[in-house]
């Protein structure tokens, strides 16, 4: 039978992946595996081997992690970027440098489709076919979780596990841990299985990225983050001194994971209407945010700030976890963003200490919007408290006049 053409299979080698491999073989598809490094534990020969045992023509293991940080992490510490005031957005930002990654692949290997193992209720579809159609609007897609000959037959993952066992296929899920977990340098996130149930905390032994903060050192761990312009650029701690973007982001990740910074158990709602219950480890990305945010309260202009947080802060990270990072919004809004961080520049002081990071103290030696004479309840220089009677009488005079109409109204004060 002739080939129905080349594909190139976003592949994990986990259970999902690995039986849509074996799956598009059997369908006599050629099948390039791509598999995008960003941070992740990972075995990589014997992913390798066993998408050759499988029967893939090709693997590709592309090294993505210092530019999911630089243009991903790094961006989203600028905007404080969380989703619905919890999630750190791990997985929505690797999607966009993976889906860049292996359309790249497909392009050289002269691949007609692009595949992957997102589910058809999840948001990483959107995510990933979003950005494929964006790079190639050409591009073909093969998602075997929307298609009944595949899903008919694997209706979840206990099938998939009956199917790698009967098939050789080796996994490291099982029935008892049968977690679909998503791990990369930002984040571990954890799904699926016994999580389905929100009124049950999750298993002490689940979290990878952090150990329990219960048992974590009782020695505190004091560190130092240098930004500029919101960009963290140097890392002080127990007298060394790190500079690299790479190495600083993994050295706070094993700091958040020693101290247990970073847990979160939350019930979400995904682009495609079903809230879903994931819980994540996100040690260096908490650390950064919480960084950053007390920088930005002793430099930035408090106007731009509250702009920045109504506007930039929850668009971006919406644009964001909805998969549009590939889009015109985007663009608008991160020049934005980029636009708002010019002043960031100093440094935060803070202590690690079982499951929480502590500010000790900030400065800045050349944004100088704080002054510690202006703000002394010791000091009136530049400053004149008869000043402020003005200041109070104007701010009044709407507020006056709407106390009047409620009266007139007999509403009175202190009604609704």
């Amino acid at each position: 039978m002739a080939s129905k053409g080349k594909v190139c299979l976003a592949y994990s080698g986990g259970l999902d992946t690995s039986t849509i491999l074996k799956w598009l073989l059997d369908q006599n598809y050629e099948v390039v595996c791509f598999l995008a490094d960003v941070g992740q534990e990972e075995d990589w020969d014997q992913v390798r081997s066993k998408a050759a045992a499988i029967g893939a023509t090709k693997m590709v293991i592309t090294d993505l992690r210092r530019e999911f940080v630089e243009e991903l992490c790094f961006p989203a510490i600028q905007c404080n970027a969380i989703y619905e005031g919890r999630y750190l957005l791990g997985t929505s930002l690797a999607r966009p440098v993976i889906a860049r990654a292996q359309m790249k692949v497909a392009a050289e290997e002269g691949c007609q489709f692009v595949s992957h193992g997102c589910t058809g209720k999840g948001n990483d579809q959107v995510r990933f076919e979003l950005a494929f159609l964006t790079i190639d609007p050409k591009i073909k897609i093969i998602a075997p979780w929307r298609m009944p000959e595949f899903f008919e037959r694997f209706q979840g993952r206990n099938d998939l596990l009956d199917y790698a066992a009967s098939t050789g296929i080796p996994v490291t899920s099982t029935k008892a841990k049968p977690y679909s977990m998503d791990d990369n340098i930002a984040h571990c996130s954890y799904e699926s299985g016994q999580l389905e149930d929100p009124s049950k905390p999750p298993p002490t032994d689940m979290w990878t990225r952090t150990d329990d903060p219960m048992t974590a050192p009782a020695t505190p761990q004091d560190i130092q983050i240098h930004f500029e312009k919101g960009i963290p650029v140097k890392l002080t701690t127990e007298g060394k001194e790190i500079t690299d973007s790479l190495e600083l982001f993994i050295a706070l990740n094993a700091i958040g994971k020693l101290h247990g910074i970073g847990r979160i158990d939350i019930v979400e709602n995904r682009y495609v209407g079903i809230k879903s219950r994931g819980c994540y480890d996100s040690p260096a990305m908490t650390i950064l945010r919480d960084a950053h945010l007390d920088i930005e309260g002793l430099v930035m202009d408090g106007k731009v700030r509250a702009l920045r947080d109504q506007f930039v802060t929850h668009a971006w990270s919406e644009i964001l976890y909805n998969g549009l990072y590939f889009s015109p919004e985007r663009e608008f809004v991160q020049n934005s963003l980029v636009f708002s961080q010019k002043s960031v520049n100093g440094e935060v002081r803070m202590r690690c200490y079982r499951g929480n990071v502590f500010i000790l103290g900030r400065s800045s030696e050349t944004e100088k919007l704080y002054s510690e004479e202006e703000s002394s309840m010791d000091s009136l220089v530049d400053f004149s408290p008869v000043d402020t009677t003005g200041f109070i009488n104007i701010n009044a005079i709407r507020l006056k006049k709407y106390g009047q109409a409620k009266l007139e109204a007999g509403e009175g004060l202190g009604t609704k």
